[in-house]
């Protein structure tokens, strides 16, 4: 009987260093995870004029074309600023948005108050804001 106790006890801690093994290698697959996912977009100097240029992005979540806008920025999209024109569950339209009077997805303000309506080119963007590609 004390053989099988000390038998059992010796694999504790096996189990021990297994389970902090794995730990440790969850834990360099999260930093490295993180690490990629917060890096910088492809188009970030282009996204951060539009802002400083006073362009404005009005969109909503259940939208496609507003969904195809931001990937066509991806990471880059942070930089924009962008305003979430839809309630939960589509339940109407934000006080920002009414005030706007924003009437459709996307849109997009100008800082001369022109707006266009749809999903734009980044050459649209561009010839419309001032801000280079």
């Amino acid at each position: 009987m004390d053989q099988i106790q000390e038998t059992n006890n010796s694999k504790a801690p096996k189990y021990f260093l297994y389970i902090l093994g794995i730990l440790i290698i969850l834990g360099f697959v999260y930093v490295i995870y993180s690490a990629v996912g917060s890096g910088s977009g492809e188009y970030d100097a282009f996204a951060k004029c539009l802002t400083e240029n006073g362009v404005k992005f009005y969109g909503a979540y259940w939208c496609l074309h507003c969904t195809n806008q931001k990937e066509m920025f991806g990471k880059s999209f942070k930089y924009l600023k962008s305003v979430e024109c839809s309630l939960p569950n589509n339940a109407g339209q934000t006080k920002e948005c009414s005030d706007a009077d924003i009437k459709g997805y996307p849109t997009w303000e100008f800082k001369d108050g022109q707006r266009m309506s749809g999903k734009l080119s980044f050459e649209q963007l561009s010839q419309l804001s001032g801000c280079k590609l």
